[in-house]
């Protein structure tokens, strides 16, 4: 026989956190909506019209002070509230930074799970417990919610972007996973599971089916499509070198910044005249329709993992991409080289 519970089970360091914040909104606001009810009926039988009564009613006057009180009695109440809500909230989406990161993809109507060691699963996800894990997510076609209720975790999935959230599970165990956005006619079907694992069989279980890290794979990505011929990193280098340049602001060249992380560099694949870094002109083609999410989710764990001279070494013989035909380049002063062959973007 199944049991109605009030609140599905704790399984992660925030859950507890959220579960008090809800029931101090449900008992002040319950409170407030008893306090008003029953108000409304005390004054509703007092003041009744009574049998045969044809005395016209008294005019009402508004009371300041009554006002006054109300709104400063009920002021710290409400401090709680949205400070309480601040704190859960910026709890839960900002991840310590040792968390392991696990890239997500959402489509209809699965969920795809990408581990940098080079685990792939499909509706399941393995993660040790007592460790924060990282997860980036995002769609390759409509809206969806990443929503597990043991772990009161829930983010939306987007498309065209990642958006991020984390979690640290206390207790070993499978718990369902839910996409709680509606996202299509099989969206009842969009489910998974979250196993949690002690660490050490979390381990093993990692090592006797990874094929290869994520960042290998986005290296083969990156050769795939040629991306060396410009960022080659050396003194034939039409575009911005990409070594350690992840987490770091990148000057543009309308004289602003952008800070680069996962969003910026999705942008600067799929649409790399968007932001382009100053003194390179944006001569890099787009790679949208080209590449796949998972090829996207692979070259950007590449890029993040680049140190200074790790980038391929280029072999071709022949020299790498000019631009020749840029009819807004200013004049140039005689024998001066032209910098519009270089580009912006990976």
């Amino acid at each position: 026989m199944n049991e109605i519970t009030f609140f599905p089970d704790q399984a992660s360091t925030g859950a507890q956190a959220v579960d008090w914040l809800l029931l101090f909104l449900s008992l002040v606001c319950g409170g407030v909506g008893l306090l008003v009810a029953g108000l409304l009926l005390y004054f509703s039988i007092k003041y009744r019209r009574r049998p045969g009564s044809t005395a016209t009613p008294p005019a009402t006057r508004h009371s300041h002070a009554l006002e006054w009180f109300w709104t400063l009695a009920t002021l710290p109440a409400f401090a709680c509230m949205f400070l309480g809500g601040a704190k859960v909230y910026l709890d839960a989406f900002h991840a310590p930074a040792d968390a392991a990161v696990v890239y997500v993809v959402g489509k209809q109507w699965m969920w795809k799970f990408q581990h940098p060691e080079g685990e792939r699963e499909i509706n399941m996800l393995h993660v040790p417990v007592g460790s924060a894990v990282k997860l980036l997510l995002t769609s390759e076609d409509v809206i969806h919610s990443f929503f597990v209720p043991a772990f009161r975790l829930h983010m939306d999935v987007l498309p065209n972007r990642f958006t991020s959230a984390w979690f640290e599970a206390t207790r070993e165990g499978e718990f369902h996973l839910f996409c709680s956005q509606y996202c299509g006619t099989s969206h009842s079907k969009m489910i998974g599971t979250i196993v949690v694992m002690r660490p050490d069989r979390y381990q093993a279980w990692l090592s006797s089916s990874a094929e290869g890290s994520l960042a290998l794979e986005g290296r083969k990505v990156f050769l795939k499509y040629r991306c060396l011929s410009c960022h080659s990193a050396d003194e034939n280098a039409r575009a911005p070198v990409l070594e350690s340049v992840f987490g770091h602001l990148a000057p543009l060249r309308d004289g602003k910044s952008a800070m680069v992380d996962e969003n910026y560099l999705r942008e600067s694949i799929l649409h790399p005249a968007v932001q382009v870094v100053a003194g390179y002109e944006p001569i890099m083609p787009t790679f949208e329709g080209l590449i796949d999410t998972e090829e996207v989710v692979a070259l950007i764990a590449y890029l993040k993992s680049l140190r200074p001279g790790e980038t391929p070494r280029r072999v071709e013989s022949f020299p790498p991409p000019v631009r020749v035909d840029n009819p807004a380049a200013p004049d140039l002063p005689e024998g001066a080289e032209p910098r519009g062959d270089r580009s912006a973007r990976p």
